[in-house]
């Protein structure tokens, strides 16, 4: 259920400044006969490998017991925030990427002390979770995106299948062919509010960018990076995508799934929801997303944080290490998403021989690492709300961008 990384929460920092004042107490490992910790998750879907995970690291630390704590995604960062601000945050928690640098900054979480070796995990992950120099999350897991396809489809229009080294070019005559308006079948949905399967793959892959690297200037007003919008609005514009309207009314992902999109940007995540689908799990398979000017898919994956708070410091670095292992990851691989642990993945690419999931792993050596700022939920609503002109068709994407750009300045400006 790792939809996308994009939150949508309105976090205020105000709270969390003032609930990260004095940074917890320090208890040592031996103090007590035995010590309950909490970790926060918000996926149901891996809660039982959650449960696994936990019931083993207490088989190695058997002081040391964990309570999971489930909160579904849509309730999960509004339930965190009340909790940190009145100072009973859990001891572990799930992080992900447009929330980090917030917790970091206002001392919500706490760093890593001790030395870690980060060469296990990718690069791009590491670079995600790390503030002002410091790591404050182990990668626990990884996404990239790929093209999923309907191959009932496909061979109904006579199109090959898309190779792994097509090109945007090649993905447009393909959209040409798929789209069949008498049939209510659309080649693609060019869907707006899922950056991260979308419009940010193909802004890098054009050359473009999302913020500059040092978090201060947007690049919604750069050439190339208007070009990776352009393709979505060509796509509505040649009618090869259902109109904003329509995916609002219906999402995408339940367009693919009763047999209307031939094609369908998505994640590794989608796995679990493709395989148990009975119109997908036998009709669909997944192919790397085309390049332009260069090979390009973002990368997310979610992080093991510790509290700043918690009464239990040491015996929550124990957990989050372990969460961080290559055991740990050996046991996700068969249940849950993509590990992070470098060298461990196979598993979870075996478990669906049907299609071809190396795509998800081999992606990561051209992947990007998804844009944030410490308060990226404010300017992704500054992106709907400037984009959806140019997607409904009020004004030119260039107007859009640019409109978007200075938005965001404004926004990054006051951080």
């Amino acid at each position: 259920m790792w939809k996308s990384a994009q939150s949508g929460a309105a976090l205020l920092c105000a709270a969390l400044l003032a609930s990260a004042c004095g940074g917890g107490e320090q208890a040592g490992t031996g103090a007590q006969d035995k010590v309950t910790l909490s970790y926060g998750v918000w996926d149901a879907t891996q809660q039982e490998a959650m449960q696994e995970l936990a019931a083993e690291f207490t088989r190695t630390h058997p002081d040391i017991a964990i309570d999971v704590q489930l909160t579904p995604w849509v309730d999960y960062w509004t339930k965190l925030k009340a909790a940190v601000s009145g100072g009973a945050a859990p001891d572990v928690f799930w992080m992900n990427g447009p929330n980090f640098q917030l917790y970091a900054s206002n001392g919500v979480i706490r760093p890593f002390e001790e030395q870690v070796d980060t060469s296990v995990y990718p690069k791009a992950l590491v670079d995600l979770y790390t503030y002002e120099g410091k790591l404050y999350g182990l990668p626990k897991d990884m996404d990239t995106v790929g093209v999923w396809y309907n191959k009932t489809l496909f061979d109904a229009a006579k199109v090959k299948y898309p190779a792994d080294d097509w090109t945007w070019d090649d993905f447009q005559e393909t959209a040409a062919k798929l789209t069949d308006p008498d049939k209510g079948v659309y080649a693609v949905g060019a869907q707006l509010t899922s950056f991260q399967e979308y419009q940010y793959n193909t802004i890098y892959q054009a050359g473009g960018y999302v913020i500059s690297p040092d978090g201060k200037k947007s690049g919604y007003d750069d050439p190339k990076t208007i070009e990776g919008l352009k393709f979505w609005t060509d796509l509505l514009a040649a009618e090869q995508s259902p109109d904003l309207k329509t995916m609002t009314d219906t999402a995408p992902l339940q367009l693919f799934e009763a047999g209307k999109l031939a094609m369908y940007w998505g994640g590794s995540w989608n796995v679990a929801e493709f395989s148990k689908n009975d119109y997908t799990k036998d009709k669909v398979d997944v192919a790397p997303l085309p390049s332009n000017t260069k090979q390009a898919t973002i990368i997310h994956g979610v992080a093991n944080v510790m509290s700043a708070k918690t009464e239990h410091p040491a015996e929550a670095w124990e957990f989050v290490k372990f969460l961080g292992s290559k055991p740990a990851a050996d046991i996700l691989g068969k249940k849950g998403p993509i590990p992070a642990y470098n060298g461990t993945q196979n598993d979870w690419v075996a478990a669906h021989p049907e299609w071809k999931l190396q795509t998800f792993v081999d992606a990561v050596s051209y992947a990007v690492p998804y844009p944030i700022s410490k308060n990226t939920a404010a300017w992704q609503e500054a992106e709907l709300t400037h984009l959806t002109k140019a997607w409904v068709g009020e004004e030119p994407i260039e107007k859009a961008a640019a409109d978007l750009a200075a938005s965001m300045n404004e926004l990054l400006a006051k951080e």
